[in-house]
């Protein structure tokens, strides 16, 4: 006898207590593998695809797009067979009951073909002719329409490139959509999908437009919102000479190894700068009673992405060195604009780098990354008219901001902070007392 199993959106990590769904990758009646992805949700630090722990046929799915799912909510029943029928865990109607073995995109076992069955006969092809009927379908009416594609990655290409699924012949097994089909679509130049529209558009109001604040855009603002209300925050700001750290970052360029990036250079002088000033790598306690100073640096840092500005955590930036940290830095900023940052490593960060200079501004007075105690601005580097050794010359200058909560700290600290980050500047060489 088959057994209905229910898979509840699991414990996604870092106290998030629910989940949007972005898509659906199965659909009722679709014979699915142990860990196969079956919904992409969002959650309030990335887009996370969600496998299910068990193997069998899918009887129902909870949730439409653009809903909130609870985490302990359901997410989906799979009709699973008994153990005495089957042949081990990963074949059709085998009960597994296991942890999940993580999240991201999970590659299909065996390169196994997607099957699937009508939804009237979703348990029947997984069981004895006597078994129960299916359970209800609780989104009929408001799931997602689906078509007949082999494999998330087929989804993906076909989002990437802007291709109407419902509107392709699949040319695989049973009308299945295989790669090469989106590849033609592409090759032809068919017109953008339709379901790249939003779930939930937005609604016009009069001659305006109504656009729901959700997801990460929600969860952003409701930080900044609470950073602006809790947090005294104050800036400072000098401009500097940067002419000497850009001498040195080409003179390491030129050297065998990894390339140096400003920004991991900008990292490096951070962290030397919180080692001396270690009561800027602090936050307050929700209740205002306490500062906790961290021992470690988990530096964050504002990326953009396509989803919004992200700002991924480099963990104990302080152990590593500027290589080191460029390679991290990259890493993590790759990850951001192809939207794969874990939640893991956009949460937790002790201090932020902010390098709005790339956006060709020079100053800024940003909102502090709510707990944190402190933030680090730059702004573009750009030739101007400076005095240099009693001359005029033109040199290479940037503006920096420091914004701090001044529950944590007095302008002399923060202004202390912020001039020895400068004269790092305009002096690299002051970083070897550091090391």
């Amino acid at each position: 006898m088959p057994v209905v199993r229910e898979f509840t959106l699991p414990d996604l990590g870092e106290g998030l207590t629910g989940a949007e769904v972005v898509r659906w990758m199965v659909e009722v009646g679709e014979v699915i593998a142990v860990d196969q992805p079956v919904v992409e949700v969002e959650t309030a630090k990335a887009v996370v695809e969600v496998p299910c722990p068990y193997g069998g046929v899918v009887t129902a799915l909870f949730g439409a797009v653009g809903e909130e799912v609870p985490v302990g909510a359901p997410l989906v029943t799979v009709a699973v067979g008994s153990s005495e029928t089957s042949t081990g865990p990963a074949a059709l109607g085998a009960p597994v009951e296991r942890p999940l073995v993580g999240y991201g995109i999970a590659e299909s076992s065996g390169g196994a073909r997607r099957r699937r069955v009508g939804a009237g006969a979703a348990v029947s092809a997984a069981a004895p002719a006597a078994a129960p009927a299916p359970a209800p379908v609780p989104v009929a009416a408001a799931a997602p329409a689906v078509v007949p594609v082999i494999s998330p990655l087929v989804r993906r290409l076909a989002r990437d490139n802007g291709i109407d699924l419902a509107r392709l012949a699949g040319s695989g097994p049973d009308g299945l959509i295989m790669r090469a089909d989106v590849q033609r679509a592409v090759a032809t130049g068919q017109s953008p999908a339709a379901a790249t529209v939003p779930a939930a558009p937005a609604a016009p109001v009069g001659d305006a437009e109504v656009i729901p604040l959700r997801g990460l855009r929600r969860t952003i603002a409701e930080k900044l919102g609470r950073s602006h209300r809790e947090i005294p925050a104050a800036t400072c700001w000098v401009d500097a000479d940067a002419t000497g750290l850009m001498e040195l970052r080409q003179q390491l360029n030129r050297t065998a190894g990894p390339k140096v990036s400003v920004l991991a250079l900008l990292a490096r002088i951070s962290t030397a700068a919180l080692a001396r000033f270690p009561e800027l790598n602090s936050s307050v306690s929700p209740d205002g009673s306490e500062i906790i100073r961290h021992r470690a640096v988990h530096l964050g840092f504002a990326a953009q992405s396509e989803r919004g500005l992200v700002v991924p955590v480099v963990r104990d930036a302080q152990s590593l060195g500027t290589e080191q940290l460029g390679e991290e830095l990259a890493r993590l900023t790759g990850s951001a604009r192809e939207g794969s940052l874990k939640p893991a490593e956009l949460t937790g960060g002790t201090f932020t780098l902010n390098n709005y200079g790339v956006f060709g501004v020079d100053g800024s007075t940003p909102i502090l990354n709510h707990p944190e105690a402190a933030m680090l601005g730059v702004g573009r580097i750009t030739p101007k008219p400076w005095v240099h050794e009693g001359a005029l010359a033109v040199r290479q200058v940037t503006q920096l901001s420091f914004t701090f909560d001044h529950r944590v700290c007095d302008g002399g600290t923060a202004g202390g902070f912020l001039r020895f980050v400068a004269d790092c500047v305009e002096q690299p060489g002051l970083l070897l007392r550091q090391l």
